[in-house]
């Protein structure tokens, strides 16, 4: 385990950024923080990397349905050389991965398993992990490799790690963008069709339409996911784990009393600690896509708020991983 023992030299200070509350607005900045300003118990991790997630530009900008108190740290995901953390309350409302330092209770820690390094957990990351969970209830629905799935907000960190996971086990994915730009990247990554979000979106308003899918993968939510639900085929499954669209949505009965589909909702900051290790391992062996290096690209503290604008400008594409050492 990477703790920093007692008798490791721990810093004066280190780095990490910061948001806080001012009379202009919400402000980001890095600076140098002590342990002290860390919570005081549990274990103190030397981070690696971190990474950039929806939820983390959304307490970046001072959303307190994320984050309730400032000054704050953001970052979901932490990874040191032999732990990960992802998820519960890091980021949220403790002191989270965007930091060179985190100090976490010894029950949101996973070891990291040995083929990942570092780098490619945080690659996964949160994600990751919430794609699994997508690709797990696909699975346990009973629903085999060579069945369509379609993944709507494909490019995005979720929506690319799932495309490459299912297209790595043998499904025939669907990816919905509103990148089209992206189709190429997409279909290198797995997609075996790619369809621009516009297109998809324009649908006769019906109860029901074709059923093209055998289950969805709905990262976007609002509008996204109605359309997704009519077009899933007898007894097929979607699982719905974003709300970058809105959060509310509104759908006729008849996917789910007529051709019989389940909504599976997925919630990965609570997943519990036995399947998160479960899923790390089926990460780290045989669902481990071979494009998993080529979906991310990396930043340091100090070009973090640049990637954050873009993020909440709908300009990011895949996933954008934090070091920690530079």
């Amino acid at each position: 385990m990477n703790a920093v023992s007692s008798s490791t030299t721990r810093p004066e200070f280190f780095r990490a950024l910061v948001v806080r509350e001012t009379p202009a607005g919400f402000q980001r900045a890095v600076e140098q923080r002590t342990l002290a300003d860390l919570p005081s118990d549990g274990v103190l991790l030397r981070v690696r990397y971190s990474s950039l997630n929806y939820k983390d530009a959304l307490s970046a900008s001072g959303h307190r349905g994320v984050t309730k108190h400032y000054p704050h740290t953001p970052g979901i995901d932490a990874m040191s050389d032999d732990i990960i953390v992802t998820g519960f309350d890091l980021g949220m409302n403790t002191p989270g991965g965007w930091a060179q330092y985190v100090r976490v209770p010894t029950d949101w820690l996973v070891p990291r398993p040995p083929s990942l390094t570092p780098r490619q957990c945080a690659i996964y990351g949160t994600a990751g992990l919430t794609a699994a969970q997508c690709v797990w209830r696909i699975q346990q629905h009973g629903i085999q490799p060579g069945s369509l799935v379609v993944v709507t907000g494909a490019t995005g960190g979720v929506g690319c790690l799932a495309t490459a996971i299912l297209a790595h086990l043998g499904y025939r994915v669907t990816a919905v963008t509103g990148k089209a730009h992206l189709t190429g990247w997409l279909q290198t990554i797995g997609a075996a069709e790619v369809i621009p979000r516009d297109a998809f979106l324009q649908t006769p308003n019906k109860p029901l339409l074709s059923a093209r899918w055998d289950a969805g993968v709905d990262t976007v939510g609002g509008a996204m996911l109605p359309v997704v639900l009519r077009q899933i085929r007898h007894r097929g499954l979607v699982t719905a784990c974003g709300n970058v669209g809105g959060a509310e949505f509104t759908s006729s009965v008849y996917p789910f009393i007529l051709r019989g589909v389940t909504l599976a909702g997925i919630d990965t900051a609570q997943c519990p600690m036995e399947q998160r290790r479960m899923l790390w391992t089926k990460l780290a062996g045989d669902w481990r896509p071979p494009v998993l290096d080529m979906l991310a690209r990396e930043c340091t503290l100090d070009e973090l708020n640049r990637e954050i604008d873009r993020m909440l400008r709908g300009e990011q594409f895949g996933r954008v991983i934090v070091r920690l050492d530079a």
